[in-house]
């Protein structure tokens, strides 16, 4: 089969092109879909495993999606997994009950799973000292995708409540598009197909086994503090705010926005000069300040000033933890091993909510308490996350391909 001519453009733009319109996507439904439940009369519980069996599905097939990027190449998941998310966010939008609520969610959690795949894409055309950078430019296409998602599905859902999820399953629809006809494969020629029977982590040595291992399960332990907050922010800004999806959405694209400057523009030179690492354990701790003293905000002003901290805090964490995970493993296990973070994220994603949906209930509403246990619980989650990644010997970016898969 002939390559399309359009496969002779650069990839990595083509691929932040392809994650932005995702991510547009992805952000619309973000400050709609707990209005969008309630609507059906769901409770804050109803809510949070609504919002947790998304991450649920993530966490099941993230591996699995990674372990087939590494078998049939990055490009062919990336398709197939836009095109489930777009026929979730069409149910999404037609559904009638609670029940289709969770078809949709899960439809979506199993075709969602594709950063691993994004992440592996990117690091077969970088070098590892340069990855992290390159992963933080992937963060900021994300953080663009989520500056114009939010304000999309609030400037829609003046026209209803479902005009959102209609609207998110086109541009996925059109993304795979995109995808299809642009996107060329990257997977190296040389690479190895792994084994029918997918393997979690490659072989590797006790130590390399260790580093990967915390590695994880601190971007679980992050993932699940950091799901508390994104799961109840729009309820508690309606709370004691009275904010509605459309206030909410400005909210969340001023966080893309910081977000973008960050990733895209500061990443690059504080890698450089502080290390993957020491800038992780930083965002986690700017991070837990900021949730911790979000439910005593009583002005707007407050508020906004905390959701600097958190935006600045989340887009320090998540390219320098990716790029932490990718430093361990050769180019071939990329996919594996992203995927297998990935799945750790995404249990946090599920227990995140869950979680706080008990916490929400055990604070009265209209008062100044509302709010307290979810976010402190979700700032401590953060600081044991934050002792994890300390604890932890930075892997090199420098190593060899033949030292970073165990060979002699």
């Amino acid at each position: 089969m002939r390559a399309s001519p359009f496969h002779r453009f650069p990839p990595l733009p083509i691929l932040f092109l392809a994650v932005f319109v995702d991510m547009v996507g992805f952000g619309i439904v973000v400050p709609v879909l707990p209005l969008y439940t309630e609507r059906f009369g769901a409770s804050p519980i109803t809510i949070g495993a609504l919002l947790a069996i998304y991450s649920g599905m993530g966490f099941i097939f993230a591996p699995l999606a990674g372990w087939l990027a590494d078998r049939f190449g990055r490009r062919k998941i990336l398709l197939l997994s836009t095109i489930g998310q777009a026929t979730g966010f069409f149910i999404m939008g037609a559904a009638k009950s609670v029940f289709w609520l969770f078809v949709a969610r899960s439809i979506d959690g199993i075709f969602g799973a594709n950063t691993s795949a994004a992440q592996a894409y990117v690091a077969d055309v970088t070098s590892p000292e340069k990855r992290s950078r390159a992963l933080g430019w992937l963060g900021a296409a994300f953080g663009m995708g989520f500056i114009c998602g939010p304000l999309l599905g609030g400037i829609l859902s003046k026209v209803s409540l479902s005009a959102p999820f209609y609207f998110a399953g086109a541009l996925a629809a059109a993304n795979a598009l995109l995808i299809f006809f642009v996107l060329p494969e990257t997977l190296p020629p040389d690479a190895e197909a792994p084994p029918m029977r997918p393997h979690l982590l490659p072989k590797s040595g006790a130590t390399q086994s260790r580093t990967i291992g915390s590695l994880i399960a601190s971007y679980f332990l992050f993932m699940t503090g950091f799901a508390i907050l994104t799961s109840f922010f729009a309820i508690f800004t309606e709370d004691r705010f009275g904010f509605d999806a459309s206030q909410n959405g400005y909210i969340f694209a001023g966080v893309g926005a910081i977000s973008v400057i960050v990733q895209g523009g500061l990443l690059g030179p504080l890698v450089g000069r502080f290390g993957e690492k020491r800038l992780a354990t930083v965002g986690m701790a700017l991070l837990a300040a900021s949730i911790f003293s979000l439910p005593l905000t009583e002005r707007i002003a407050t508020l906004l000033l905390t959701g600097v901290g958190i935006a600045v805090g989340n887009a320090l964490v998540n390219p320098t933890m990716s790029g932490l995970v990718s430093q361990t493993v050769d180019k071939y296990h990329q996919g594996r091993v992203l995927g297998l973070m990935q799945s750790g994220a995404s249990l946090g994603r599920c227990l995140g909510p869950i979680l706080g949906g008990w916490l929400v209930s055990s604070n009265a509403q209209h008062t100044l308490d509302f709010g307290k246990a979810p976010f402190w619980t979700s700032s401590a989650i953060l600081l044991l996350s934050l002792a994890v990644t300390a604890m932890v010997t930075a892997p090199s970016a420098t190593l060899p391909d033949s030292v970073l898969s165990g060979e002699d």
